[in-house]
Order: structure tokens, then sequence, then C-alpha cells
């Protein structure tokens, strides 16, 4: 099969019917072999009743994944790429902004000019502010956090992947912003990109909006960093952490001990120790520097014994 198409949707069935057309038209025209995987998210409208029509319609090319409630996009394509058999996996968004007519190039540039990756590029976009300013500085961190400096739209639904690549890659919680970066982490780092057109959408509204989407994409963006540079070794950030924070405190004792022995030898008035709030601060700083190396070698003995110590991506064995 050339073509997997994996669609996930959260109550869209005004643009069901139109999208499937449209791939339908963009694949025959082109002689692929396809097949267009549908995951609803927990959809409250008629979505499932349109896609299992569709089922009946077309049983060798439809597919659906219907979920019990909204689990969100994340794992929706966790499950397409599971079902997807096609050598290019091609994921777009349900709401017709994302054009079947960019399919045939995104395709060519995985197979022809050996991406692993490509991703598409809204240059002109139809999203209202609120939706654009926080995409645009989003964009510019995850780049530079992730080391992907070609990539101007991280968060695109419209991607091609190689096969190889969906099934090595797991996308859980809301990573699917990241799947580039998730791709780089498990060795497939030839990623491209691809300048696409964006239609406005024609029913409905965008589901995705608001301060929380913000927020919540740089804390994501955060905690895959952490756990891709840490999370096999996490001794070497709570470890280092706690040495110095320990090593401050105790060089802020000793230099209060000393100030006193000091007073001591030359009978200088000197007041208690413990009346310094200096004292309390340095053994303080020593307790939490103890706490965050303890915290490091708890880590380091949890990563030891996890089912998931030894996952690593291996391309071809002999």
């Amino acid at each position: 099969m050339d073509i997997s198409v994996v669609i996930p949707l959260y109550n869209e069935d005004e643009s069901i019917p139109e999208l499937y057309a449209w791939i339908e038209r963009v694949m025959k025209a082109n002689g692929f072999t396809y097949e267009v995987i549908f995951i609803n998210d927990g959809s409250t409208d008629r979505s499932w009743d349109i896609i299992a029509e569709l089922h009946r319609q077309h049983p060798d090319v439809v597919k659906g994944i219907k979920f019990r409630r909204n689990y969100g996009k994340s794992p929706a394509l966790y499950c397409g790429f599971a079902e997807a058999r096609g050598d290019v996996v091609i994921t777009m968004d349900a709401d017709l902004q994302d054009s079947p007519d960019e399919i045939p190039e995104l395709y060519r540039m995985i197979r022809e000019e050996g991406y692993d990756l490509v991703s598409g590029y809204k240059q002109k976009r139809y999203d209202p502010l609120s939706k654009t300013l926080p995409t645009k500085l989003f964009n510019a961190t995850a780049r530079k956090i992730s080391g992907i400096k070609n990539l101007h739209d991280f968060n695109c639904g419209l991607k091609a992947y190689r096969q190889a690549v969906v099934k090595n890659i797991e996308v859980y919680g809301e990573m699917h912003r990241y799947i580039p970066y998730l791709a780089k982490q498990a060795g497939f780092d030839k990623i491209g990109e691809k300048v696409v057109q964006h239609q406005a959408r024609k029913y409905g509204q965008s589901k995705f909006m608001g301060l929380n989407r913000f927020v919540n994409g740089y804390l994501d963006l955060l905690t895959l960093w952490f756990l891709s540079t840490f999370g096999k070794k996490p001794m070497h950030v709570f470890g280092f952490l706690g040495t110095i924070v320990f090593f401050i405190g105790f060089l802020a004792a000793f230099i209060i001990g000393a100030g006193k022995l000091w007073c001591l030898v030359h009978n200088i008035p000197q007041r208690l120790v413990t009346d310094s709030p200096y004292f309390y601060i340095s053994l303080t700083m020593m307790m939490i520097g103890t706490q965050l190396f303890l915290t490091g070698f708890i880590g380091d003995l949890i990563s030891r014994s996890s089912a998931g110590r030894n996952d690593y991506q291996i391309e071809e064995t002999i």
C-alpha cells in the first residue's frame, strides 16, 4: 500500500464527507493505493455514523476507530499509527483547513528525496490572532530547544512520514506538537518542510484556542526536553544541583563557624552562632542539597529497574 491517511477528529460531522471525497479524487488521479483511517475522539455529533456509512460504501479503504470518550489528539494519532499499513503515512486535520492536494508532493518528498518526515508550513494562515501569535512564540522556542532549525510550524497537522517513523515513536499525552522532536530523538533526523496551503475553516469553530493551549504547549516541551536529556540519567541533574546547593550551604556554615572561632581566639565578644539567621539558611541549603542528591539517586534506581530501561530503537538486525 502506498499511503495511509490518518485523520483524528472531534465533532466534525459536516466536513467528513467532503474531506473523504477530496482525498478520493486526489488518490485516484495519482494512481495511489491507499487507506483512510478516521479516529473519532469521543465526538458527540454524528461523526461516527458518517464514518460507519463511508466504511460500508468503501470497506477496503475506509477504517474507523471510535474512542469511548475524548482522549485528545495524541492518543488518536497513536492508535492511527498502530493501524497504518502504507509505506508513507499522511496525517491531516478533519476541518478542511488541510488540503489533500498536497498529498502527492509530500509522498514524493518521502519516497524520492529520502526524508523521514516532512512537516507542512502554513505561511499564510486564516486563524485569529489569539491563535497565530502564541503559535509563533511556541515555534520559536521549539526550534531552539529541539535543535530542528528548519521547521517553522511544529504543530501543523499536515505531515508525511516514512512508515518506520510512526512505528518507532510513542505519541502520548499532548506530545503531538513535538512529533518532529520525538522522531529526531528516535534517530530519524532527515526532517524537511513544505509550504502548504491553509484553508479558512468552513464549518464550526476551532477546538484548540486560548491561553491554556499556549501554556500547556510550553509545559509539554519542557517535559520532553527533560525526559530526552535526563530521563535515563536523573542523577546527572539532581545530583549536580544537590552537590552545588550542599556545597554553598556547607561553605556558608564554615565561614560562620570560622568567624566565631576567630573571635574566641582574640577574645572579641561575639553573639551565639545560633542567633545568626545565616546559620539557619546554610543548614537549610545543606538539607535541600542532600534531598536533591537523594532524589537523583532514587531516580537512578527507578530508571534502572523500569521495564523500558533498554528500549532502544533498532533499525536492522542480521
